[in-house]
């Protein structure tokens, strides 16, 4: 299992670059014995007790507990970790959200990773606070070692939706993975729209960059489509090296994805992502 000092080093390290603008879109990150704002009666420690039922505070500021509720990966199959045998967890990421018209909380509790898993266990938990607090859904949206609300964190696509973004990565000393989940709340229960896996490189010579934007298109019902831009940019570095340096290049790679009635999901006009994830699979 990967240490709590890695995990908390690797979020120093990415976090700073998220936060931005992840608060402007009301991402949070509070201390879990806080209080839900408008709840006051209810802490983001009762919410977590939901789906860690044993959690309970440390001595070190984390909070410790067993294995998680079972809950079902995002992508289905067997592809996602495993579930820790136990959890330290620090704290946990909460974004309000709109789902079929109503207020909804969504919460992300990284949980770390079992000791035969490559990927870690995060939590993607969604909550009703109309009343006594509700679990309606939580699923298991890690991908890789650490997973993150990614900016924005949520898209509005109809006056009483948001999509949700999450981001799951990890870094070695000159290789960055991340893999993006794009997802669909209906009927209170998440949805996987697509994963979107990048790769960046930075040796001596170069740079490459593969960053991610997202837009909504009006228009669309009963959701806006939504358009995914990969921004695959190359720069050399000036530097003297052993390999060549290659040219500066950038260049966009889109999909947008639209709601099939028929099939009563989202889906893409392009398969450029699924040749993207294969070619820099090449190159790992």
């Amino acid at each position: 299992m990967i240490s709590t000092l890695c995990r908390f080093m690797l979020a120093c390290l990415l976090l700073p670059c998220l936060w931005t603008a992840a608060l402007a879109q009301a991402v949070s990150f509070p201390e879990l014995n806080s209080a839900v704002p408008g709840h006051q009666d209810v802490t983001y420690f009762d919410l977590a007790k939901m789906i860690v039922p044993d959690l309970k505070p440390g001595d070190d500021g984390f909070y410790t507990g067993g294995a998680p509720i079972e809950m079902r990966d995002i992508l289905g199959g067997d592809d996602g970790g495993s579930p820790p045998e136990a959890v330290n967890l620090p704290n946990a990421a909460a974004l309000a959200i709109k789902a079929g018209g109503k207020d909804r909380l969504a919460m992300l509790l990284d949980l770390g990773q079992a000791q035969d898993s490559a990927e870690g266990f995060a939590a993607l938990a969604l909550y009703d606070l109309t009343g006594k607090p509700k679990l309606l859904d939580a699923v298991n949206v890690g991908t890789d070692r650490s997973t993150y609300f990614r900016d924005p964190g949520k898209l509005p696509i109809s006056a009483g939706d948001d999509a949700l973004i999450t981001m799951s990565t990890h870094f070695n000393s000159n290789q960055g993975y991340v893999g993006t989940i794009l997802i669909l709340v209906r009927d209170d229960r998440f949805e996987p729209i697509d994963q979107i896996n990048t790769f960046d490189e930075n040796v001596c010579a170069y740079k490459r960059t593969q960053d991610l934007s997202f837009r909504t298109l009006g228009g669309d019902k009963p959701y806006a489509a939504i358009k995914v831009t990969v921004t695959d940019a190359t720069k050399p570095s000036g530097e003297s090296c052993e390999e060549p340096a290659p040219k500066a290049v950038s260049h966009d790679i889109s999909v947008t994805y639209r709601w099939n009635k028929a099939r009563s999901r989202y889906a893409s006009n392009s398969d450029a992502f699924e040749k993207l994830s294969a070619e820099n699979a090449k190159r790992f």
